[in-house]
């Protein structure tokens, strides 16, 4: 942990302060007191959340941290873990674009290293590539844009051969068969697990994400974020979604479209190769990656090209509609000549 935030005095509140009382009269942080819904402030530590978070993930709620999106714990493990133009992390490469980006905005080298054979974990290269000043190591399971997922007895052993802090982003994992490594987290300090609510829950628009960790290290989070982070809204909004969303039937009918969608693009006559998935979407091969792109655009249907994108090379990505569109889809790459 850097120095600085290891010393950090964290903002607090008058709330912050009083341990419990029938308080009716709230006269401490300069609100408007005309009750309009959202004329206070929401709870900085977001505990109600928290505690129904925790029933459904079957950890504390003292290893939960809520975020504004995944992204906002990206850039906190930065701001936490490394010395700017000092220390480095290490990624494994293609991968999420917001290591690099949160790694540029912190000052920290970030060093990827390419996927293994069919987008193998590349266990010996990450720890080769580390060094003394190595605070970070990221590895996104199931991985974006790949769609393949890791073992987690790979990614255990990479715990404990590492020094430093491995961050796992399992955005996808409630699409994969190969689990999470939640029920581990007790066997590894140096491990954070990140998750979404904008995938599975299909709760996208109220930018909610969560890191799993340690005691400690979710209180250094906590400790670091910006005390209202998660606007009164947004928690109401998504605990009545986790009570009520039909998550589970979404992600069943999800992961048989998925097969479907694996039976039947290998046949279309622009699809080259259909890489397998663990995720909610299909990396695929086509004839020409940006000819074929144009055409689903002119036809309204927008994917991702990752045409450019390292191991990538004249590849599309398709997320996994419902079954309409993906008929859609189906039709219209059936067209592409």
């Amino acid at each position: 942990m850097r120095e600085n935030i290891r010393q950090l005095t964290p903002y607090s509140t008058a709330r912050d302060d009083y341990k419990g009382g029938d308080i009716s009269v709230w006269l401490d942080a300069n609100e408007s007191p005309y009750d309009n819904g959202v004329n206070r402030y929401p709870d900085p530590h977001q505990k109600q959340l928290k505690a129904l978070l925790s029933q459904i993930k079957g950890l504390p709620p003292e290893q939960i941290f809520v975020g504004n999106g995944s992204d906002e714990a990206i850039d906190l493990c930065f701001r936490i873990f490394c010395e700017p133009r000092i220390d480095n992390a290490v990624a494994i490469a293609p991968s999420y674009g917001m290591y690099s980006v949160a790694a540029h905005i912190n000052h920290v080298e970030l060093r990827e290293v390419p996927l293994g054979p069919a987008f193998s974990l590349p266990t010996a290269s990450l720890l080769a590539a580390c060094d003394e000043h190595t605070r970070l190591m990221w590895v996104c399971s199931p991985n974006n844009p790949t769609g393949n997922a890791f073992s987690t007895d790979e990614l255990e052993a990479l715990a404990d051969r590492f020094s430093g802090m491995l961050v796992v982003d399992e955005a996808y994992a409630d699409f994969s068969a190969k689990g999470s490594l939640l029920g581990v987290l007790h066997r590894h300090p140096n491990l954070i697990v990140l998750q979404t609510l904008s995938k599975a829950w299909g709760m996208a628009g109220l930018r909610l994400g969560l890191a799993f960790a340690s005691t400690e290290v979710a209180e250094v989070l906590a400790r670091v974020k910006y005390p209202y982070n998660v606007n009164a809204p947004t928690q109401q909004e998504v605990m009545r979604r986790l009570r009520q969303e039909p998550h589970h039937e979404h992600v069943a009918e999800t992961i048989s479209e998925r097969e479907r969608l694996a039976a039947l693009l290998p046949s279309l006559p622009c699809v080259l190769h259909v890489y397998p998935s663990d995720a909610n979407f299909f990396l695929v091969k086509v004839t020409d990656a940006d000819r074929v792109y144009d055409y689903l655009v002119q036809h309204g249907i927008i994917v991702r090209n990752r045409n450019r994108v390292l191991q990538c090379e004249g590849c599309l990505r398709f997320t996994i509609g419902t079954p309409a569109e993906n008929d859609r889809l189906l039709h219209t790459l059936a067209s592409c000549q």
